[in-house]
């Protein structure tokens, strides 16, 4: 059977893969489509494109917005954006991307404070295009041998509720579905059951498909398979589509594979078509 995984990570954000080596990696698992979805870039679309030519990989070119919903965070997968549109994307992320700089720049003077000798340049130095986030924080982390893993910054230094995060400003939830309407690609809710309860996922829906909600990441990899059954029955009360994939996010998140995710379920490649024929 054929299947596709349409969330994954590269070097441009917070994967450890480049563009092509997901294409290469895909292509190694027989995954018929792949998308690219990195945080608030689309910054390594080209080349993932280009590499996808000379595979047997249908490429898929995507982002994950970071929004506010409410004192929220949720994520907002943007698939099948179009190549002239990469441009209106990187207009659009541009003071996202700003104030996630900030923040990154408060919470490194934070820990530099309390003893912790990591540098915002250091770490900026090694990304593909000067964008990083909290995992590449946790990785300096861990580097220093200050901590033992990324997992364990994130629970403690690097938890929203430490005493050195600094909140970012994203935007809107419902204005970044709009956007990507806007553009002509497909709006999906990212894992939902990470963020949101059933009651607010409930609560939550019906403004969002005002907005131009295509889809929810029902079958989401990381889930157990009672998560994905109890969240497509909601796609379909919703009359939203499915979506899902892997997260996956190279060496930085182990134990998430390409395709698989941890649950070891794989997304049939319907769910890729039924997206894109919308």
């Amino acid at each position: 059977m054929q299947y596709c995984d349409l969330h994954t990570h590269s070097n441009y954000s917070d994967g450890t893969y480049t563009p092509k080596q997901l294409i290469e990696e895909a292509e190694a698992l027989g995954i018929s489509a792949v998308a690219l979805t990195d945080h608030n870039t689309v910054s390594g679309l080209p080349e993932f494109i280009e590499a996808a030519k000379a595979s047997a990989v249908t490429a898929v070119a995507g982002t994950e917005l970071s929004t506010d919903y409410g004192a929220t965070e949720l994520h907002i997968v943007g698939l099948f954006i179009k190549p002239e549109c990469f441009g209106k994307v990187d207009d659009y992320v541009k003071v996202l991307v700003k104030n996630k700089e900030n923040s990154n720049r408060l919470l490194i003077n934070n820990l530099k404070a309390a003893g912790y000798d990591i540098d915002f340049d250091e770490i900026k130095a090694k990304t593909a295009d000067g964008r990083f986030n909290r995992s590449h924080i946790g990785e300096a982390l861990v580097e220093k041998g200050y901590i033992e893993s990324i997992s364990k910054a994130f629970e403690t230094l690097l938890a929203k509720d430490s005493e050195f995060y600094v909140p970012v400003k994203r935007v809107d939830v419902f204005e970044a579905i709009s956007f990507l309407k806007s553009i002509g690609a497909i709006a999906v809710l990212a894992h939902p059951f990470l963020d949101l309860s059933e009651d607010e996922l409930r609560a939550f829906l019906p403004k969002a498909k005002e907005c131009g909600l295509d889809a929810i990441e029902s079958l989401y990899l990381n889930f157990d398979a009672a998560k994905s059954e109890r969240l497509c029955a909601i796609a379909e009360e919703f009359s939203l589509l499915h979506s899902g994939g892997s997260d996956f996010h190279g060496t930085r998140k182990p134990g998430i594979l390409l395709g698989s995710g941890s649950s070891g379920r794989k997304v049939p490649i319907c769910v890729y078509e039924r997206l894109k024929n919308i």
